[in-house]
């Protein structure tokens, strides 16, 4: 009896409209969690008819005869199954070896680039943390490449490395006579030098802008404290500001990689189609096998295999770098 009439008078004090109200303020708290997986859901289908999409069709083709007599109705193509496969990674054949051939250049293209690039915007970036009169235009200057288009910076690039009038042979060989005759850049051994050169131009001011957003989170105490007890420049650096900046040079190292790695625009434009022996690096390579030879499996199953790769050292990378950071247990 005492529960019944407590329960009556509860419902009595319960304002008029509440029960009403109830479904509404539910309905709001739903849309409310609901609005950000809306906002997004525009960007994850572009992403997916963009990449993921593609990248379907490019797996499906690895496995098919494809070449220029199905290009109109590349379905019909007969499957060779791991055929494409068995002939790109056989380096005793032709197709093979220029492969792998490709494959190295582009890995010690892409080393020598990533620490390149690294070395010289972290120097930079150091070199720019004190204030001093013109470090704004200074960090302006060194932006430059970075914000240039890469096809106008690439072609601006072509014309410097010209054997005849080009900038680059006119300030080694008629001004500071560092070389016998004028250098053919562009082709033979030295279009490598010369992709690196124009590679770690416009790479490093990247580089230099995270390395400068990290220093901006070392306390200037530890610094002033170093330098109390006695500690020089090289010392700080070595004590406070690489191991500071670890978590950013890991991530900065890895997208440093994968851009350079997978970078087709450089050499496409520095060398055109068909990229020297030398610099004939491994996404120009895929490119030259499925568009100029019109065999579009070899040159899909070729990318499939880089994004294994890829996909290996990026895995491999984050596995090493996880460790690293994992706090030591008791």
């Amino acid at each position: 009896m005492t529960t019944t009439t407590a329960s009556a008078e509860t419902v009595r004090e319960a304002p008029p409209g509440a029960a009403a109200r109830e479904p509404r303020r539910r309905t709001g708290r739903i849309r409310r969690a609901a609005l950000p997986y809306l906002l997004l859901l525009p960007a994850l289908v572009l992403e997916l008819l963009v990449h993921l999409v593609p990248m379907a069709v490019g797996i499906v083709m690895s496995f098919k005869e494809l070449t220029q007599f199905y290009i109109r109705d590349w379905g019909t193509a007969p499957w060779s199954g791991l055929g494409n496969y068995r002939m790109s990674v056989d380096f005793h054949a032709p197709v093979g070896k220029a492969l792998l051939h490709s494959f190295l250049v582009t890995v010690g293209f892409t080393l020598l680039s990533v620490a390149l690039c690294w070395l010289i915007g972290t120097a930079a970036a150091v070199f720019m943390q004190d204030a001093f009169r013109g470090r704004g235009l200074l960090r302006t200057l060194f932006l430059v490449p970075y914000a240039l288009p890469v096809y106008a910076a690439v072609i601006t690039w072509v014309f410097m490395f010209q054997h005849d009038n080009g900038l680059v042979n006119h300030v080694l060989h008629d001004q500071l006579h560092l070389t016998d005759q004028r250098s053919f850049w562009l082709i033979g051994d030295n279009s490598f030098y010369a992709l690196l050169t124009v590679s770690v131009w416009k790479g490093w001011p990247f580089a230099f802008l995270i390395v400068t957003a990290g220093l901006q989170n070392i306390p200037r105490e530890l610094y002033e404290a170093a330098a109390l007890d006695g500690a020089g420049v090289w010392q700080q650096i070595h004590r406070i500001t690489l191991p500071s900046l670890r978590p950013v040079n890991q991530v900065l190292v890895l997208v440093l990689f994968l851009w350079t790695f997978n970078d087709f625009n450089t050499p496409y434009v520095l060398f055109g189609k068909s990229a020297p022996a030398a610099a004939d690096l491994i996404s120009v390579h895929i490119y030259q096998a499925s568009f100029v030879t019109w065999n579009f499996g070899t040159g899909s199953a070729m990318s499939v295999l880089l994004l294994l790769f890829l996909l290996a050292v990026t895995g491999g990378y984050l596995l090493l770098t996880s460790r690293g950071r994992r706090p030591a247990r008791g």
